[in-house]
């Protein structure tokens, strides 16, 4: 049972491969993505001439944070070796 199942498994899957490459070497297909390859800058110019332009809302909406004006003294040393030395 399990050997028909496996043969008509690898059966299929050479059919698939097979089907896949039969369209991507057809001449069908190569020869729309040749049309597209050369002429893709005139399909975006068509695809995007009638975009909507939209206006800018966002000022004064972010505001920046400058907290480098204001420095925390209060810092504590770093003892990170001195850690290291004690045993």
């Amino acid at each position: 049972m399990f050997k028909i199942i496996n043969i008509l498994m690898s059966l299929l899957v050479i059919f698939f491969i097979f089907k896949v490459f039969s369209f991507y070497s057809s001449n069908k297909n190569i020869s729309v993505k040749n049309y597209n390859r050369l002429n893709i800058d005139l399909i975006l110019k068509e695809k995007i001439k009638n975009l909507p332009v939209l206006a800018n809302d966002t000022s004064d909406i972010i505001e920046f944070n400058d907290s480098f004006d204001q420095e925390d003294d209060s810092k504590k040393k770093r003892s990170f070796w001195e850690l290291i030395n004690k045993k």
